[in-house]
């Protein structure tokens, strides 16, 4: 009979769990694309919800995107929260504001 390892001995590696941060990072995007989209309302008053009638599809587009921006960045921050925060909102802003600025120099 050949010589067989110890299962006990030879343990497959556990899978790599994600950082708990990602669930923070989410939370960061979808409340900066909250502020981004509530931002136009407060500059430019409500009729900008005309303008969001007929382009709502492009601004819904960009709630994913926020959210998984949010990640990645906490995932490249690692553990640094308050600059998560900041850096996602920064982003997200940025793409709500330039696709805002794009529709309506259109």
């Amino acid at each position: 009979m050949p010589e067989l390892p110890d299962p006990v001995m030879i343990r497959p590696s556990l899978p790599k769990e994600w950082p708990s941060t990602l669930v923070a990072g989410g939370c960061f995007g979808l409340f900066a694309y909250f502020l981004a989209i509530l931002s136009p309302f407060i500059a430019f008053g409500a009729s900008v919800l005309f303008f969001f009638l007929y382009t709502w599809p492009f601004f819904l587009a960009l709630l994913p995107v926020a959210v998984f921006s949010g990640m990645a960045i906490s995932v490249w921050q690692q553990q640094k929260i308050f600059l998560t925060f900041i850096l996602t909102l920064l982003l997200v802003s940025g793409s709500f504001w330039g696709l805002f600025y794009a529709f309506v120099g259109w």
